[in-house]
């Protein structure tokens, strides 16, 4: 209860930001904002989901028959509203990983899905900041959002050579938290029962990334898809508003803002997003415009992530896990209900995958 009360006061906060901001002006541009061009970004939306469905069946590879289109779709939609709706998105992975394991998939691959698709995303995003940055060098660029620009871009490169360098050492990096858990006195069962989870994930990781070179090729395109189509929610709301905003700079603030989101540990990253978005676009367009175009931009990828979401995710899932999801406590999905009901990655970028689980596992929140 105490995290529903949470997310509800995080979402009260997200709205008077926005309101606070540009006053009872906001309301009037929202009222002059065209509906086609707010229902093309819903559709825009849904298009994200089934891109993302498919991005995640073409990751089980083998594994896919065991999981129809339709309930790929409601895995996705689960996933993405687990995301939305906890402090730093951290039930995201375990809500995949459970809805997998319901349909005979090791805990150990779908960890290693979820982890090939977040670094899919972060590839992206690192191809996207050298693109923006080499657009940047033909067009004049506000001093702060340059700033932020190369923060961006070391934090990226930081986070791909981190991952490499994990893969490649990974026998040294256990044996060093071997010695470190050692040190905190944790009982050797448990520390030899971490590090075989982690080398499953390790080997699940390993046969993702050997699956066929034009598999991994799509993955990516569908991931540079996905990113396009719900990064251009905010330009779209600014052209809608008459804002005079580029799309490589509109992209820019929205990965800042929900990159500053996720730090923030708040569901959704509700209030930061808001606050980082409003101090980078009120000086571009006004403070008005930039009130009501956040609000729709939050409205489409984030409320209705929430709306839609809530009710696929408890047909999915069940009320046990949604339960136990809120109040913070460990969950053992293999026990849940299974409705069956059909039916995604995520966000955001941006959280780590469970180190690894056994085949016997079932998967829990870290």
């Amino acid at each position: 209860m105490s995290r529903l009360i949470w997310l509800l006061l995080a979402l009260l906060v997200a709205l008077v930001i926005p309101v606070g901001l540009g006053g009872s002006e906001t309301i009037t541009r929202l009222r002059q904002f065209p509906l086609p061009l707010l229902l093309l970004m819903f559709v825009m939306i849904v298009l994200c989901w089934l891109i993302n469905s498919l991005r995640i069946r073409l990751l089980l590879g083998m594994h896919r028959g065991r999981l129809g289109r339709l309930k790929c779709l409601g895995v996705v939609i689960s996933t993405e509203f687990a995301m939305c709706a906890t402090p730093g998105g951290s039930g995201g992975p375990l809500t995949l990983m459970a809805l997998l394991a319901r349909h005979g998939i090791r805990p150990a691959h779908g960890s290693a899905v979820f982890a090939m698709d977040q670094l899919s995303d972060l590839l992206f995003f690192l191809c996207a900041l050298v693109g923006i940055a080499l657009y940047a060098l033909f067009h004049s660029l506000n001093p702060r959002l340059e700033w932020l620009l190369g923060l961006s871009a070391v934090s990226m490169t930081g986070g791909v050579v981190s991952c490499l360098l994990m893969v490649r050492f990974h026998r040294r990096l256990i044996r060093l938290i071997g010695l470190a858990l050692k040190a905190l006195k944790v009982r050797a069962t448990t520390r030899r029962r971490w590090a075989r989870r982690l080398l499953h994930f390790l080997a699940a990781f390993s046969d993702t990334l050997k699956l066929p070179w034009h598999t991994l090729v799509a993955v990516f395109a569908l991931t540079s898809l996905h990113w396009l189509l719900r990064y251009s929610v905010l330009y779209l709301a600014l052209r809608g508003l008459g804002g005079d905003v580029q799309w490589a700079w509109s992209f820019l603030i929205q990965m800042l803002s929900l990159t500053a989101g996720q730090f923030s540990l708040l569901p959704g990253g509700a209030g930061a997003a808001e606050l980082t978005s409003a101090a980078l676009l009120a000086p571009m367009v006004g403070k008005s415009t930039a009130a009501a175009a956040i609000l729709i931009w939050r409205a489409v990828t984030y409320y209705f992530y929430l709306l839609a979401g809530g009710p696929v995710f408890v047909l999915m899932v069940g009320k046990p896990l949604l339960k136990r999801l809120f109040q913070g406590k460990q969950v053992a999905p293999a026990t849940a209900p299974i409705t069956g009901q059909p039916l995604g990655s995520p966000y955001h970028p941006r959280h780590p995958a469970h180190p690894g689980h056994s085949d016997s596992d079932t998967p829990r929140p870290t």
